[in-house]
């Protein structure tokens, strides 16, 4: 893992140097030409001082297990415009009251902290987050934090095509879509609404504009669509895409059941059944993904093995739902409120201390598909991806 950014106080070292060497101001009598490379070679010294004494990770955002939290998911709202089966139940969700929902006054408050603490990957989420009439803004805003790396967004793709040329002027450099099926009849069966042809158009916006990989989500179901593997693979042969195959995984309402699940060893043998020479790729650092890719293919597959073979010990995610608790394990009930903290009035300190709490109680591993099948939990568009 990088560095984390500077703390202030060696910014401030680092500023007084530059102003220093810059100032003019005559310390020391030098010859023509002199000055500007003592200046640069004392700016340089600075710097390195700076690299070899980087502030260590946040401890609030470090759980027992060693486990350093940099990438947050933020759910922006609870809505969507479609009605996926594996995400909602069919009869649809109790939606959050408006006013305890999180402001996006709130929203930036909690992403700064966190970014202040060492978080330098924020995806935002939902429901489905290009609904919310000011996520262009909040991209924005999102931007200007020093040491945010990486802005993405998880999306259903119906908006895509519309705001994604407004959303990359804003920052955003990452971007998910989902989509289970290229069968636009079988896509109305999944999502219980129109719109295939609307997330097509946004892969090919996204691509358009430069985004590589676009990552494709597409969640297995035996019965379903596990016959569709081949199809997604082949998109990648002349598109960069990352079709991701994920899983099919228990959440309250969508009437999980182990027999439906298509493990990814078996997504895997129909894939290599087919194209025999598939590579695996190096995994990266806290990855969820099991990368592979066909010779010559421009784009690659991978599987997110959430159930199989989980990879809780790498996670370095944390969660809030879209009406601010904070949620340390996708899978698990535990979550405490920030929202109800802020609005108390809670300093930056105390806040960081609930939140290093709740890390700190961070379990090594989740509990397994069969037991998670049993638990309570949040239907998948209350918790946010």
């Amino acid at each position: 893992m990088a560095a984390r950014p500077v703390s202030r106080m060696l910014q401030r070292v680092l500023r007084s140097s530059v102003r220093s060497c810059s100032s003019g101001a005559p310390v020391t009598q030098h010859r023509p030409g002199e000055r500007s490379r003592t200046a640069a070679e004392e700016l340089s010294r600075r710097r390195q001082f700076l690299r070899e004494h980087a502030v260590p990770f946040s401890a609030f955002l470090t759980d027992s297990f060693g486990r350093q939290h940099s990438y947050l998911r933020i759910s922006l709202t609870e809505k969507c415009n479609l009605r996926c089966q594996y995400c909602m139940p069919e009869e649809g969700v109790p939606l959050t009251p408006k006013a305890d929902l999180l402001t996006t006054e709130e929203i930036l408050t909690l992403a700064r902290l966190f970014v202040k603490e060492g978080v330098d990957k924020i995806r935002l989420t939902g429901g489905e987050p290009l609904i919310r009439p000011d996520v262009v803004d909040i991209v924005a805003q999102l931007h200007r934090l020093e040491g945010l790396r990486t802005i993405g967004i998880t999306t259903n793709g119906i908006n895509l095509a519309r705001l994604l040329p407004q959303l990359q002027k804003a920052g955003l450099s990452a971007i998910n879509i989902s989509l289970d099926t290229l069968v636009p009849a079988k896509f109305e069966f999944i999502v219980r609404r129109k719109g295939f042809h609307k997330v097509m158009e946004g892969i090919h916006k996204a691509i358009e504009l430069g985004y590589s990989p676009v990552k494709v989500n597409c969640v297995v179901m035996r019965g379903l669509n596990e016959d569709e593997l081949l199809n997604f693979v082949a998109l990648t042969k002349g598109l960069p895409l990352d079709v991701r195959f994920i899983e099919y995984m228990p959440f309250d309402g969508n009437k999980w059941n182990f027999k439906k699940m298509v493990s990814y060893k078996e997504m895997l043998d129909t894939l290599q059944q087919q194209w025999p020479e598939l590579e695996k790729l190096p995994e990266e650092e806290s990855s969820t993904a099991k990368a592979f890719k066909i010779p010559g293919f421009r784009g690659q597959v991978s599987f997110i093995t959430s159930m199989s073979e989980h990879f809780c010990g790498t996670c370095n995610r944390l969660r809030i739902t879209a009406d601010g608790n904070l949620k340390v394990c996708l899978f698990g009930s535990s979550e405490v409120s920030l929202r109800d903290h802020l609005r108390a009035g809670a300093s930056e300190e105390e806040l960081l201390r609930i939140i290093g709490a709740a890390v700190g109680r961070k379990k090594r591993q989740h509990a397994g598909m069969f037991s998670i099948a049993q638990m309570k939990n949040r239907p998948m568009i209350l918790i946010g991806g």
